[in-house]
């Protein structure tokens, strides 16, 4: 029976490792992982005949994903032992004291993110990698090296500094960052830690670098040149070499010092910028550490405390369905007020539909709720076991609830969306984009203006825009009559605009100008779209699945359809008569524009290239045919001499664009 359990319980955390450390998706959360652990462990240790060795209790972390290039670390890094009530702290420091008389700590804030290790060589950054399983771990140094507060180039010339440290992802982040996946209907990140995660494990850096990640560094593992005596002196070493540490840290003479840190910290957690879930105690002299020694698993000179979980039970009374402004509908909890990390909380996004449906949760019932990454309510999952039965399950809605639009999902989304154009939840926002340089250029038509139109009830519709009069503009604030027939003028150019920037200002998801281009080399009339099939658009160069998915749904819509009537008899160009007159003699060529240009901008230059058949990429390969350069070029320009790419000034540009 018990060994039953402990195989059970070693499936289990297996499964959630994976999900955790390789995926980067947890199902549960961090307490309900450590009772599972906790659970093992003591049954482990109470049937010692069972342990084997790919036990999860036997080993550091996860493993390395083989996307990523493998580095062996010079010392195995390992986890910590934790600690979860002042008594084991008490334990740890009996331990200690066995060895060590009258042993002092420095207790250091346990940030909830991604373990590193970096390498460098004379002062410059070499090599960094994640732990992987302790042993090996994923080549991630061109990630790393876009992490701002992570110095190149250390202010002491060291022969060989080998680091450990924390990648994390501020609290002001992950709340950006998740309300950008939300608004694009993709599935959010669970925590700081995991969203951290995600963007270190990114295969192209760029990524990463849009998202601001930061490090602090805590430990060395190696160095040559120098002697550190203790944790102290090594914080403060890191420090002068220009690497970040945390200034949260605080040496304490014994553990009585220690257990107020903690409960200190337990208390402030919420006030800082970035998450953590405990504080790591360390023996401060190094010396003695070596007698103290290690497990497989990790060092007997220190420990994690690990913060209790905040979680509170409240019910949840009703579920809100919200239209966002990018016509996402989403479920929101209206909860039993319950205090919760610092504040009063009533509400909660639920996301979607799909995590509803995957958590099992009802209306009516018991939940647990906490903050993912110490600011956003969120309900961790019902308590099934205290339902009375009278509970509701909770149903994606047909219908928009802010227009009636039929609620619609992607097959490759987890999100409902209402695809009018004109709802009024997502008007402001469809107006915005209508108007963009991207698309129709109405110029003078920014947010603030179309703020005051929709609240002043001047548009309704974004055909609206096309009836407006001067002595309408004239009411808005700070638009006077120049600036009011200005706009008027604007917005009558742009009903000239050639095809493909119409099919742009739609707001089709998925569907940018590049998109647009090819389909109406292909669909002349915006008439040709409303019966067109997904297969008709898969024939499209640079049309995925997606994608032909999305306009199918767009067009299907009664409503746009009526908008689509209404831009034609505004007199909006709905078709491109003189398609194919300009020949495709930059056919098979790749232009990379860098710098500005006196004369063109970059949206005309590109429109140049790719009406004549040619392609502009954002980067310079070897496939580069030509790099147009303008004042003040980037790294792009350096990369073009390195590989010998013919350069372009805007004279030569022209005429090559003109032959």
């Amino acid at each position: 029976m018990v060994l039953e359990r402990i195989n059970e319980l070693r499936e289990l955390i297996r499964k959630h490792e994976y999900q955790y450390y390789v995926l980067d998706e947890p199902l549960i959360s961090d307490a309900e992982y450590d009772v599972l652990m906790q659970e093992l462990i003591k049954l482990e240790n109470e049937h010692p005949e069972f342990i084997t060795p790919d036990s999860p209790t036997q080993r550091v972390g996860g493993k390395a994903s083989e996307r990523f290039g493998a580095i062996v670390h010079r010392y195995p890094l390992l986890s910590l032992d934790n600690a979860f009530s002042p008594g084991d702290l008490l334990d740890f420091d009996r331990r200690v004291s066995r060895v060590v008389s009258q042993p002092s700590y420095v207790a250091e804030m346990k940030i909830d993110g991604v373990s590193i290790a970096i390498v460098y060589e004379n002062g410059l950054l070499r090599t960094a990698a994640t732990r992987g399983d302790g042993l090996v771990g994923e080549d991630v140094t061109a990630n790393i090296k876009t992490v701002k507060n992570v110095p190149l180039k250390l202010q002491r010339n060291l022969p060989r500094l080998e680091v450990r440290g924390e990648i994390y992802m501020p609290k002001s982040e992950f709340l950006r960052l998740n309300q950008e996946k939300e608004e694009r209907g993709e599935k959010i990140f669970a925590n700081p830690r995991n969203a951290a995660a995600g963007s270190l494990r990114q295969l192209d850096p760029g990524i990463t670098a849009s998202r601001a990640l930061a490090a602090f560094i805590y430990d060395i593992t190696y160095i040559e040149g120098e002697e550190i005596s203790s944790q102290q002196e090594m914080l403060e070493f890191l420090r002068e070499t220009g690497l970040p540490v945390n200034n949260e840290a605080r040496f304490c003479n014994d553990i009585e010092q220690i257990i107020d840190y903690c409960d200190e910290y337990v208390k402030k957690r919420h006030e800082l910028p970035y998450e953590i879930d405990g504080v790591v105690v360390k023996l401060n002299p190094i010396a003695p550490r070596a007698q103290l020694g290690q497990t497989a698993k990790s060092p007997r000179w220190a420990v994690a405390y690990k913060f209790p979980p905040e979680e509170k039970e409240t019910r949840l009374l009703d579920v809100e369905i919200n239209v966002g402004r990018t016509g996402i509908i989403a479920p929101t909890a209206i909860m039993e007020p319950v205090f919760l990390a610092g504040t009063t909380v009533s509400r909660a996004s639920l996301h979607n539909f799909d995590l509803v449906r995957e958590k099992d949760i009802r209306k009516g019932d018991l939940v647990l709720l906490h903050k993912a990454g110490d600011i956003i309510p969120e309900i961790i999952k019902p308590i099934a076991e205290k339902r009375t039965g009278e509970e509701e399950i909770i149903n994606p809605p047909q219908n928009c609830p802010a227009c009636g639009s039929e609620a619609v999902r992607l097959d490759s989304e987890v999100a409902y969306r209402c695809e009018n154009i004109n709802c009024p939840a997502r008007l402001k926002e469809s107006l915005i984009f209508f108007a963009s340089r991207e698309a129709m250029d109405i110029d003078g038509m920014g947010p603030a203006v179309i703020e005051q139109l929709v609240e002043r009830g001047l548009v309704h519709e974004i055909d609206d825009l096309y009836t407006l009069s001067v002595e309408q503009l004239q009411t808005l604030e700070r638009m006077g009559a120049k600036s009011a027939a200005n706009l008027i003028e604007s917005i009558e150019r742009s009903k000239k605009q050639p095809l493909y920037r119409l099919i742009t200002a739609l707001g089709i998801r998925y569907i940018g100008s590049k998109t647009a281009r090819s389909l109406t080399q292909y669909y002349h009339d915006i008439d040709d779209f409303l019966n067109l099939q997904r297969e008709d658009l898969l024939r499209v160069p640079d049309v995925g699945l997606r994608m032909a998915e999305s306009i199918v749904r767009f067009f299907a819509e009664p409503r746009n359809q009526e908008t689509i009537e209404r831009l034609k008899a505004a007199g909006v160009n709905t078709r491109d008569e003189d398609l194919n007159t300009i020949p495709p003699t930059l056919s098979g060529k790749t232009f990379v524009l860098t710098g500005t240009l006196p004369n063109l901008t970059r949206d005309e230059a590109s429109e140049m290239i790719i009406a004549r058949g040619g392609k502009v990429s954002s980067s310079v390969s070897k496939k580069t045919s030509y790099v147009v350069v303008g004042e003040d070029p980037g790294s792009k320009y350096g990369r073009a001499v390195q590989l010998g790419i013919e350069i372009l000034d805007e004279a030569s540009f022209l005429q090559i664009i003109n032959q």
